[in-house]
């Protein structure tokens, strides 16, 4: 006789076999071929999932790469426009030390001059502020 010892109690085990499951009947061959035929639908199911993943992250890094390259292109286009707008600045503060030599005391025709020149300058850095705005939305 076997006995088995727990903490709480001694129980003895006479005569008991393993369990098992019980046995099942024999499928019939078309119902096997039924479930053949869904093992296959989900593994290329899983196949078809697989490639899908694939072709999305390959995309991804495509406009991830594509969208690398327009930031590049606008900071390239931006330094251009901000040469621009440096030379601008340049020439009018080059005009306005001429125009106060040659004036003397004539304020009223450099006022008239350099209020030109800086609406001219104004209206250039509000183009370029579109054109950057513009690239950025498009």
């Amino acid at each position: 006789m076997a006995t088995k010892t727990t903490k709480r109690t001694t129980k003895k085990t006479v005569g008991k076999r393993p369990t098992r499951r019980a046995a099942r009947p024999a499928m019939p061959r078309e119902v096997r071929a039924a479930y053949a035929e869904m093992r296959k639908g989900v593994a290329h199911l899983d196949t078809s999932i697989a490639g899908l993943r694939g072709g999305l992250l390959r995309a991804e890094r495509t406009i991830e790469g594509d969208a690398r390259k327009r930031i590049r292109a606008l900071r390239a286009e931006g330094r251009l426009q901000l040469k621009e707008l440096q030379a601008k600045q340049r020439e009018a503060g080059r005009l306005l030390k001429r125009l106060t030599a040659a004036a003397g005391e004539s304020w009223r025709e450099v006022e008239k001059a350099a209020n030109a020149i800086l609406a001219d300058a104004r209206a250039t850095a509000t183009a370029v502020g579109k054109r950057l705005r513009a690239a950025l939305h498009s």
